[in-house]
């Protein structure tokens, strides 16, 4: 068991951690805010602004950074005013770690010249300093219609001058019948200054939650996508086509009393066209068998895609990812707030920060400051926050941690010789020895599998379900990307059905059994409130931590929003749970339920 953070009068968690009641408090107080006000760049008021500063110093305690300036919204409306570019890790435990080469006055130019390229001006933002690579997060490609009435809303408001464009001449608007060569011309200027920004934050990997190709509203493709330009212009990065549901599906959610196990999406649906492509070095080494995609319930497509995109950020000592959805407010923070959790939970990011202070950095930055319609969303039913945070029982295990083994390629900037750790050092540390694993985080890659990112540089192409080769014509014809898809491999099921023993003492928060998670328990009939049982009497550090984190969340949710049962919940038992979570950590729910 990891030992207690410091804190001061607060209370003991069920997983064993002390927590601050100042800062319990401080997240009620954030959900409250946030549960009752979109956020607008615009229009800050006092309790935004204290939010605001509140993760800059966050963000401060392990990193050295610069700031991307977004005042009153002048690049984007639903960006926050400050964003943090980390440059790189600044505790005493990583000085020897990465130093970003990117000089934040041309980043702050390309940003504000690539903005019109993305749905509603939602434009690539670092936002996870991983090993020295960054994470990104965006909305989609926009599509001709936005880019004409934006080009022409600036071109008015601005005096006749668009300034969109820096030094470079603007865009030519086609003036006769040379329509479709003019959309060309603009979409080459445009998504042309997309993909430098790109590259210069050195972004190699896009990963694509929408489960259309295009959206479409009345008849009309309001966005696009990477995946299907038709002058292939993203064809250098390798595209990840990973369909995920959108926040209406969250409703069903809601409605089945917050119970993800055994809810699948209906993916015959008239708007669903895009497919799952995933690089085959990308899956051979994950043992899931993606033909069974469309099966899967939500628990385990978001496992799944969790896994996948931690296996990516460590398949690549060099390249950065971006994922993004449409509008990048819903989907693109779950993945976003579960990989800086999930990472922050193996030691890998924020070190230094206790479990309350990363609850609030990732609800506040990644959720409130990049526009996530929290009081729309709540007013729908549509629970996409709440399950984000609910989620974090089922990624406890060390399946998902990014800390497994090492690789033997050195980190560049490295600073230790070959003779300061061997493989058996590195085995046999132990939980008390975190100091050690996370400054060796800086200079040993930590991966599931040593698979060289070139490797995902091959056209060899397999039709998803047949099986296939695909010749060269068609899949320049079909796939406007570089080459993708999957060799599927079914999961060896000795190595599915392998669990550790279950814990006889559970605790009466987690009476219900919970649904088949990673860490090998019985998934039927679970109450979403409750915890998977625990995989050996003293859970890991990592499982101590997410589970500390949720405790905190759903304390905190149980005061401020609540959860709206759609029927009477069978005992009590999800009010029950609720209350207990926040007498646990110092909070009283007053509205546990609905």
């Amino acid at each position: 068991m990891m030992s207690a953070f410091p804190s001061v009068s607060g209370s003991l968690t069920d997983s064993g951690l002390m927590i601050s009641g100042r800062k319990t408090e401080e997240i009620a107080d954030l959900i409250d805010l946030f549960s009752k006000t979109q956020y607008r760049a615009k229009e800050v008021t006092p309790r935004v602004e204290t939010i605001e500063k509140r993760c800059l110093e966050l963000f401060g305690r392990d990193y050295k950074y610069s700031v991307i300036h977004n005042a009153n919204g002048e690049v984007c409306g639903h960006y926050p005013r400050q964003m943090v570019f980390l440059e790189y890790e600044c505790t005493e435990l990583h000085k020897d770690g990465f130093e970003s080469t990117v000089q934040i006055t041309k980043l702050q130019d390309l940003v504000n010249r690539s903005k019109m390229a993305r749905c509603r001006g939602r434009f690539v933002c670092p936002v996870i300093l991983y090993n020295g690579k960054h994470i990104c997060r965006s909305s989609t490609l926009a599509g001709w219609g936005e880019l004409y009435g934006r080009t022409g809303y600036n071109y008015i408001f601005s005096g006749g001058i668009d300034d969109t464009w820096g030094a470079e001449s603007e865009p030519e608007v086609p003036e006769d019948d040379s329509a479709s060569n003019g959309d060309s011309q603009l979409f080459d200027k445009v998504r042309g200054l997309d993909i430098k920004l790109l590259r210069y934050l050195s972004v190699r990997y896009i990963c694509d939650l929408m489960v259309e190709n295009k959206k479409v509203k009345f008849g009309l493709n309001v966005t696009s996508s990477e995946k299907v330009d038709k002058a292939q212009r993203y064809a250098d990065f390798t595209l990840l086509s990973v369909p995920y549901p959108g926040c209406e599906f969250f409703k069903d959610y809601k409605d089945r009393d917050y119970t993800a196990e055994g809810l699948v999406f209906n993916w015959n649906q008239d708007f669903v066209d895009a497919p799952l492509t995933i690089p085959v070095c990308f899956t051979k080494n994950l043992n899931i068998d993606w033909s069974k995609y469309q099966s899967w319930d939500l628990v385990q497509q978001t496992q799944n895609y969790l896994k996948l995109l931690l296996h990516i950020i460590n398949s690549d000592d060099e390249s950065g990812l971006l994922v993004h959805c449409i509008s990048g407010w819903d989907r693109t923070p779950l993945f976003v707030s579960l990989l800086r959790l999930s990472l922050w939970a193996d030691g890998a990011v924020h070190a230094s920060l206790e479990p309350a202070e990363i609850l609030y950095l990732t609800i506040a930055y990644d959720w409130f400051l990049f526009g996530h319609m929290l009081p729309d969303r709540l007013s729908k039913g549509e629970e996409i926050f709440f399950f984000c945070f609910n989620f974090l029982k089922h990624i406890v295990s060390e399946n998902f941690s990014a800390m497994k083994k090492p690789s033997f390629h050195r980190r560049k900037n490295s600073h230790f010789k070959d003779t300061d750790f061997t493989v058996d050092d590195l085995c046999q540390l132990k939980s008390r020895d975190r100091g050690s694993v996370t400054s060796l985080s800086s200079d040993f890659s930590l991966i599931t599998e040593d698979v060289g990112g070139a490797t995902c540089l091959t056209n060899d192409a397999v039709d998803l379900f047949s099986g296939q080769p695909l010749a060269a014509s068609s899949w320049r014809k079909g796939h406007n990307s570089s080459p993708q898809t999957v060799l599927w491999n079914r999961p060896n099921p000795l190595q599915e059905r392998l669990a550790h023993p279950l814990s006889q003492e559970t605790k009466s928060s987690s009476s219900s059994s919970s649904n088949q998670s990673e860490t090998g328990f019985t998934r039927a009939g679970s109450s979403p409130m409750s915890v998977p049982g625990r995989s050996c009497p003293s859970p890991s550090e990592r499982q101590a931590r997410l589970e500390t984190v949720r405790e905190v969340f759903l304390a905190a949710y149980s005061s401020t929003v609540g959860l709206k049962s759609s029927a009477p919940s069978p005992s009590g038992a999800i009010s029950g749970l609720l209350e207990q979570f926040a007498r646990g950590v110092g909070l009283r729910g007053t509205n546990s339920i609905v």
